[in-house]
């Protein structure tokens, strides 16, 4: 398949999900609108046993056997891959500013900052990055919230940010620049830098996953109460960003 028709398949795809992230609308931008509920609790069951027999104690060895430093370094990188995203959502949400600002943050970082794995934009220019993502393009261009729903392995979402997940591979610069090793090894690097995440937030992580009297409503409620208050302007909390945006496995 050549690369002109593997974006247009692509582009069709991101197309039909867009459709699909339109089909289901709360009545109130307040609202918990789970008509999937059963469904999503299964899932979430199992996200909770995958986190429990796998994730969570890799990140235990990973946290306990590598260096702050060292995750720090691999963090860096991971952010760096993902700002080539940021920028291209920056533009479609038309927010200039804030893709100058992140364009110019990957261009130090993966030059001074040695590929990504130093942040001199960060700590000694003030360019600390901006992160979106296409949900937070949909929700500019109009796209209602859609229906709450529990993604295997990756935890809570909603209709228009499932699409957002899928939408912000093709977004990304490196999902086209790199090929083989390369992809395999940057897929790798954001896959290790989710469970530095588990690692650092594991108590927080556990509090909401295991020691809730109602994990799947306590985990929904968090959720979404986070995505709408960043998306009508409101300050992100950190802990509740990294918990429920970050994560690969919730």
């Amino acid at each position: 398949m050549t690369s002109s028709l593997r974006r247009a398949v692509r582009a069709l795809s991101v197309a039909a999900l867009l459709s699909a992230a339109a089909c289901t609308v709360p009545d109130t931008p307040t609202d918990i609108f789970d008509p999937y509920e059963e469904q999503n609790r299964a899932t979430h069951e199992l996200n909770r046993a995958v986190d429990r027999a796998v994730v969570r104690p890799a990140a235990q060895v990973y946290g306990g056997v590598l260096p702050p430093f060292v995750r720090g370094l691999i963090s860096n990188v991971a952010d760096n891959i993902a700002l080539t995203g940021d920028v291209v959502n920056d533009l479609l949400q038309g927010r200039g500013e804030d893709a100058g600002h992140n364009f110019f943050r990957f261009a130090v970082n993966s030059t001074l900052g040695v590929g990504g794995l130093f942040d001199p934009a960060g700590s000694s220019m003030g360019l600390e990055r901006r992160e979106t993502g296409f949900g937070e393009t949909l929700f500019t261009w109009g796209v209602p919230e859609g229906a709450y729903y529990e993604i295997p392995l990756l935890g809570p979402s909603t209709e228009r940010e499932a699409v957002g997940r899928v939408a912000d591979f093709f977004t990304n610069a490196f999902s086209y620049a790199l090929d083989g090793p390369s992809a395999i090894a940057a897929a790798g690097v954001g896959i290790v830098d989710e469970l530095d995440t588990r690692y650092v937030l594991g108590d927080s992580i556990d509090s909401v996953l295991y020691d809730s009297a109602d994990s799947y409503a306590q985990s929904r409620t968090l959720y979404l109460q986070n995505l709408r208050f960043r998306y009508s302007g409101g300050q992100i909390d950190e802990q509740a960003s990294d918990i429920y945006d970050d994560l690969i496995f919730e």
